[in-house]
């Protein structure tokens, strides 16, 4: 075995690799789409998201269109966490089979694993809630009380990749409180981690409050439209164990165990204890927490390796087991299998594992669960409405802007719409919203999904298309019409106003 120093560069170097490798396959995700093209227009914020991963997101396409290289930026992330998993379990205690046990536990558990395979708002996470819990942890081990500083800046930045570091924030902060460990409070480089927590997130929140706070806005439609699945206490541990692998979960359940009973660590187990209350209270889903289980997950080593201390032959059955489970659920969370292949399997073993429960938002489904779903025939839609867009005449042309009907459309359209020279796509869903007609009057619209604003009587006429078709994507999108619409009754800017979706 390796030495407990070399062991968290050896595992995020192997961890990275298997992203790099099993990440990008099947096609863009459509929030990664969306991150992009919000991405190639920076701002402090957007509706949906803070501007962190946007900006990554769009980086990784300055040297042109690359599935591979936005696929290494959470694939580095995911690299990250794993090292700074196994500093949390050094910090706790552990040594070289404790951070082995963390390192394979916390790559193995879905919900993680998935964090690491597409660009996501929880993707940052992955490193900066284990570092802000580090951090803390070098304050209280080593009596450094400067590292409040990298706590601050860890949750600060977390703050502008996803606003739910707030509720991991306050449960550090009610553990802690709760504690012995309170102590830690009493230093003014507390106070000089909390104000750069806030510097970093300012810039942010300031946008958000100018907007009248659009975040707020959507999480409220979403919660009154039905839109989320809502889950009762017991059906949302269930989801807990499932998106972390029943198996692997009996890790991070040991570690919780061990840091309620371990007086030292006790604010560790207790900020759990409050993040899950408060995303219960809050109706959350399920994996708004999850990057709070690389902690337990280290904790969970450590228990590990001190029960098998005087068995060490059972290392080994210990680590094949917990790669064997692991192996099971990757499909569902690396793009590594041929989608006919994948279907097979998830036909077969779906119903077996009742992978239903993990579902969030209501809503039909096709032969793929909704991720692997929204990767296909985005390219394939971009081509039909290309094809329409080439039968205008050249005036028409030139006028002509797309609508569609949400963001991943949109955002699709957009992105591989370079191809053709497309007009500008317009949509008035979340932060498309905001950035309004694109200068254009809408007297030539080609409609994607839609009817052309027939309740309003928007057009004067309209003209069936095509059809574009495609048997994986979502139910909804497995069938659009695409319409041309052509004079406008009524400036498509004074309109605009009615189209306001934030959901």
């Amino acid at each position: 075995m390796q030495s407990p120093k070399r062991m968290p560069f050896y595992s995020a170097i192997l961890v990275f690799l298997a992203h790099a490798l099993g990440n990008p396959h099947y096609g863009f995700f459509r929030d990664e789409l969306y991150f992009i093209v919000c991405g190639f227009h920076p701002a402090w914020g957007y509706v949906d998201q803070p501007p962190m991963v946007p900006l990554l997101a769009a980086t990784s396409q300055w040297f042109g269109e690359s599935l591979f290289l936005a696929r290494l930026v959470p694939a580095v992330f995911a690299a990250c966490s794993t090292y700074v998993t196994c500093l949390i379990a050094i910090e706790l205690g552990g040594g070289a089979f404790a951070q082995l046990v963390a390192a394979v536990a916390s790559f193995f558990a879905p919900v993680l694993m998935n964090f690491g395979m597409k660009i996501s708002t929880d993707t940052p996470g992955l490193v900066l809630w284990p570092l802000a819990v580090l951090a803390i942890l070098r304050v209280l081990n080593r009596g450094e009380p400067r590292w409040w500083l990298v706590a601050g800046a860890a949750l600060g930045l977390s703050f502008q990749a996803k606003y739910s570091v707030i509720f991991f924030a306050a449960a550090l902060f009610i553990g802690l409180l709760a504690t012995r460990q309170r102590q830690a409070f009493r230093t003014w480089w507390c106070v000089g981690g909390a104000a750069l927590a806030i510097a970093i997130a300012l810039p942010n929140a300031l946008w958000q409050a100018h907007f009248q706070l659009p975040m707020l806005e959507l999480l409220r439609n979403g919660e009154q439209g039905g839109k989320n699945i809502k889950l009762n206490v017991t059906d949302f541990i269930f989801a807990e164990l499932l998106i972390t692998n029943p198996v692997l979960a009996l890790v991070w359940v040991s570690g919780l165990i061990w840091l309620l009973w371990r007086r030292p660590f006790r604010f560790l187990g207790v900020a759990y204890l409050a993040l899950m209350l408060q995303m219960i209270l809050l109706h959350a889903k399920h994996y708004y927490p999850a990057n709070v289980y690389p902690i337990l997950i280290a904790a969970g080593g450590v228990v590990i390796e001190a029960w098998t201390e005087k068995l060490k032959s059972l290392r080994p059955a210990i680590g094949a087991v917990a790669v064997a489970s692991g192996l099971v659920l990757v499909p569902y969370v690396l793009p590594v299998l041929p989608v006919q292949i994948f279907i097979s399997y998830h036909q077969f073993l779906g119903p077996l594992l009742h992978l239903e429960k993990a579902r969030t938002e209501r809503g039909r489904v096709g032969p793929l669960p909704q991720d692997w779903a929204d990767m296909q025939g985005w390219p394939d839609l971009t081509a039909k409405v290309a094809e329409v867009y080439a039968r205008l005449a050249p005036e028409e042309q030139r006028e002509a802007v797309v609508f569609a009907q949400n963001y991943g459309e949109a955002a699709a359209i957009e992105f591989f719409g370079r191809r053709y020279r497309l007009p500008p796509v317009v949509s008035g869903h979340n932060q498309y919203y905001l950035w309004g007609t694109r200068g254009r009057s809408g007297e030539v619209l080609i409609d994607v999904g839609g009817d052309c604003g027939e309740r309003y009587r928007l057009y004067r006429s309209s003209t069936h298309e095509a059809t574009f078709t495609h048997p994986l994507m979502r139910p909804f999108e497995s069938r659009l019409p695409i319409s041309v619409c052509r004079g406008i009754n009524q400036p498509l800017a004074e309109f605009w106003p009615r189209v306001k979706f934030y959901y």
